[in-house]
């Protein structure tokens, strides 16, 4: 795992994970807006990127990783963590095993329902279809599915045509089979959890059980978004919720955790 930073180093720390099959890069919009403000920690996880050539291996080795450099660098604690899709799980798991971590979590698609029929299609899938990630026009479909922006394809079709087929494996088995570890349930972060009110409903579920599970959380379901849309596609209205959660703001229309959709 290689480590970015953005902004002084005086400033507040603020630690956002990337989703899979992306890197540093995929905050860019947010970095701009927010490192005048914040210290920004943008982890690479192994076998993406930069860090291509480190084989992904699971989320809680991960976590450990990443606690283990901010134990070294700040001191094991921050103002914020925050992640998408598998950055997220990564999130909750550093959460699980450190509970003082941060002050504030933003938790961003995160699966914690595990989806084993995925797990077990994994090995023979990207058998078949590892060859197809340095194709450029299937790199086009990838990127539209994960909300890439046109002007950030080239990064993308550069950094995911380097994933080895071990780690593409790796992540997706980790990815669909990461249960919650009830020692989430000791967190003293106050968590802002979001999903897309199009996303999968295990996706939906398991920001149900995240809400259920953290003391001090908030649940936003976001209208017509699919999985990482709002980071991704819309980081106007990222950074803005994130500024408003970061200054102890009401992050509006909470969803009550007895009238979640599906």
């Amino acid at each position: 795992m290689k480590f970015k930073s953005f902004g002084e180093r005086s400033l507040p720390a603020v630690v956002l994970l990337h989703g899979g099959g992306l890197s540093w890069w995929s905050w860019q919009p947010v970095i701009d807006a927010l490192q005048g403000e914040y210290h920004i920690i943008t982890p690479v996880i192994d076998g993406h990127g930069e860090d291509a050539e480190t084989p992904f291996h699971s989320i809680g080795e991960s976590a450990r990783k990443l606690l283990a450099h901010l134990d070294a660098e700040y001191g094991g604690r921050v103002f914020a963590i925050g992640g998408l899709s598998v950055g997220a799980q990564i999130t909750v798991e550093a959460l699980a095993q450190r509970p003082d971590l941060a002050g504030k979590a933003v938790i961003e698609s995160a699966l914690v329902v595990p989806m084993r029929w995925a797990a077990a299609l994994a090995v023979p899938t990207y058998a078949l279809l590892y060859g197809l990630i340095r194709r450029r026009w299937y790199a086009r479909v990838q990127a539209r599915y994960l909300f890439v922006p046109p002007e950030q394809f080239e990064l993308y079709y550069r950094d995911s045509s380097r994933m080895t087929r071990e780690s593409l494996i790796n992540l997706t088995r980790s990815n669909a089979t990461y249960t919650l570890n009830p020692a989430i349930r000791e967190t003293t972060a106050q968590a802002l959890i979001l999903a897309g009110e199009k996303e999968p409903g295990a996706v939906r579920r398991s920001a149900r059980m995240l809400h259920e599970a953290i003391p001090d959380s908030t649940l936003r379901i976001i209208p017509n978004s699919g999985h990482g849309e709002l980071s991704l596609a819309r980081p106007g209205e990222y950074v803005a919720l994130l500024r408003s959660f970061f200054a102890g703001e009401p992050c509006s229309e909470p969803t009550p955790r007895n009238e979640f959709p599906g």
